[in-house]
């Protein structure tokens, strides 16, 4: 590598790294060089890959992330849809949680997820939208909201929200909105459902959630006037493999296309 290094040192004709007997960085040079050359060399990567998975064809293993108990089975129907193509590649469907579900997939760790949209990552790519759902506010049984058919999103500004890592659902406010009150902080979307009935803040969420976590201590109220939350499936852009392809179709059909229609309320 080291002997790699400097013959590319001597045909640019400046030096590419800072080298230190404890610590080696790019020079200017070597992060210009690097910035410029990345797209290409992710290009080949992404060729190379192609190719590799046209010869291997649809075998090995899958492993798609969820963070909700509707995913979960969401995924479920798309990987039986997909079986019918690839019988010989398993997939495997992983629980994450929401501020883990993007490092997982960019670090291998996970091959796609299913997750909510807009994505802030030039490096990771997206399929068709999935789900398109209304927003809900969990609040305590008996909070002044439950007299309410519904809320508005400035009503958010009135109540602490119980803070969860990754879970950003809600456009951020306007510049001139008063400050939310910030509740306390959740790990996990059942802790942050457990402190909502304590009467220690609110939480947005997805309509899916008054299905799937329906709660005697909570109400989920409609907030009126939020966008439609949107779900689709994630991954690396440089790693559109023909596994990856193929799951992603299989969604599109189940949703759009051929497939049964999954049970996930809006």
């Amino acid at each position: 590598m080291s002997q790699t290094i400097r013959k590319l040192e001597r045909r640019v004709g400046v030096p590419l790294f800072h080298r230190t007997s404890r610590h080696v960085s790019l020079t200017a040079v070597g992060q210009q060089l690097h910035d410029e050359l990345r797209p290409a060399w992710g290009d080949v990567g992404a060729a190379v890959q192609r190719a590799t998975e046209t010869g291997r064809g649809l075998t090995g293993a899958l492993r798609v992330a969820f963070v909700s108990a509707a995913g979960a089975q969401l995924l479920a129907g798309v990987a039986q849809l997909f079986r019918e193509r690839a019988p010989d590649c398993e997939v495997r469907i992983q629980e994450t949680q929401a501020h883990r579900m993007l490092p997982r997939i960019r670090s291998g760790e996970s091959d796609l997820g299913l997750t909510t949209l807009p994505l802030d990552d030039p490096d990771l790519t997206h399929g068709p939208v999935l789900i398109r759902e209304a927003h809900v506010l969990a609040v305590p049984l008996g909070h002044p909201f439950t007299r309410r058919e519904s809320v508005r999103a400035a009503d958010l500004t009135r109540v602490p929200l119980v803070r969860l890592p990754g879970h950003t659902l809600l456009p951020p406010p306007q510049a001139d909105a008063p400050p939310v009150p910030e509740g306390p902080t959740a790990e996990t979307f059942q802790e942050a459902l457990t402190l909502v009935g304590a009467g220690q803040g609110t939480l947005p969420a997805g309509a899916h959630t008054r299905r799937y976590y329906p709660r005697p201590d909570i109400a989920y109220l409609p907030i009126s006037d939020a966008p439609a939350l949107e779900w689709a499936l994630v991954w690396p852009a440089d790693r559109h493999t023909a596994r990856v392809r193929s799951f992603v179709e299989a969604a599109d059909r189940l949703i759009h296309g051929h497939g049964p229609t999954p049970r996930h309320p809006q």
